[in-house]
C-alpha cells in the first residue's frame, strides 16, 4: 500500500509552489502601464504597487505620475513623465523595490519628470540584472489635442507594444485610431474634487482638472464627443 504525504505536508509543498515568485514594489508617485505586452490597470484612485513576476525576463513599462501645485492657480495638477521601460532579469523569489534615483523624495517632480531616473534595488541587497529605456511616448495636454485637432494618444496601449517580446523600447507614439462614439456621459466624471479651488478657475483650468482626474476610457469618450463639436 502506498503511503500518502500528511495533509500538512501538501499544504507546505503547495504553499512553496505558489509563493515561488517575485514582486516588484513601486511608490505611490509611479505607475505601471504595461508588462510583457500586456496594459496594467492601474490609476491614480486604484493604485497598484506591487506586481507578481515570474522567474525569466520581464519588460515593464512605468510613468512618474505626481501631484504638484499648480504654477498659474492655488489649485493642483498632476505632472506626468513618458513611460520608461525597465528590462528586469528575475532569477529568484526575491522582493525588488524601484525608486527614483535621487533618493525616496524626488525635490523637484516637472524637471525629473522630463527625464525620470530610477534605481532597482533587492530586498535582500542582491545584485540587481535590469536596464531601463526612456521612450518618446507623450501624452498631450487635453487642451492642446482640443484646439489642434489632434487625435488622443493611448499611452497605455503604446507601452504595452513596446513592452511586447516584439517590442522596441525607445519607440515614438502615434496617434490611436477612433472611432464614432456617443456624447459624454457626464456623470461618469465621479472624481471628487475641491470646489473651493475650481470656483475661481477659469474654463480652461476647470477642463485641465477634469481631463486629469478621468480615466483612460472616459478620456476617449470624451474627446470623440469635444472633436465631435468643432
Amino acid at each position: 500500500m502506498k503511503s500518502l504525504l500528511p495533509i500538512s505536508s501538501l499544504l507546505v509543498l503547495l504553499g512553496s509552489a505558489s509563493a515561488f515568485a517575485a514582486d516588484l514594489n513601486i511608490p505611490m508617485s509611479f505607475e505601471y502601464l504595461a508588462l510583457d505586452g500586456k496594459k496594467v490597470e492601474s490609476s491614480v484612485f486604484n493604485h497598484k504597487s506591487s506586481l507578481e513576476l515570474a522567474p525569466g525576463t520581464h519588460k515593464i513599462a512605468v510613468r512618474y505620475h505626481e501631484m504638484v501645485e499648480d504654477d498659474f492657480s492655488d489649485s493642483q495638477t498632476f505632472v506626468k513623465s513618458s513611460p520608461f521601460i525597465v528590462t528586469l532579469e528575475v532569477d529568484g523569489d526575491h522582493q525588488y523595490y524601484l525608486q527614483a534615483a535621487e533618493g525616496k523624495v524626488v525635490k523637484k517632480p516637472k524637471t525629473f519628470a522630463q527625464n525620470p531616473q530610477v534605481v532597482l534595488t533587492r530586498a535582500d541587497k542582491g545584485q540587481v540584472n535590469y536596464q531601463v529605456t526612456n521612450t518618446d511616448i507623450e501624452e498631450e495636454s487635453f487642451v492642446s489635442r482640443l484646439f489642434s485637432g489632434n487625435q488622443a494618444v493611448d499611452v497605455s496601449g503604446t507601452a504595452a507594444a513596446a513592452t511586447g517580446a516584439a517590442g522596441t523600447a525607445a519607440v515614438v507614439a502615434a496617434p490611436a485610431p477612433t472611432s464614432a462614439q456617443a456624447a459624454v456621459n457626464a456623470t461618469s466624471l465621479t472624481a471628487p474634487v475641491d470646489t473651493s479651488k475650481a470656483a475661481g478657475a477659469n474654463p480652461q483650468q476647470m477642463l485641465q482638472y477634469w481631463w486629469l482626474q478621468a480615466d483612460e476610457k472616459t478620456r476617449k469618450e470624451f474627446m470623440s464627443w469635444a472633436i465631435s463639436q468643432l
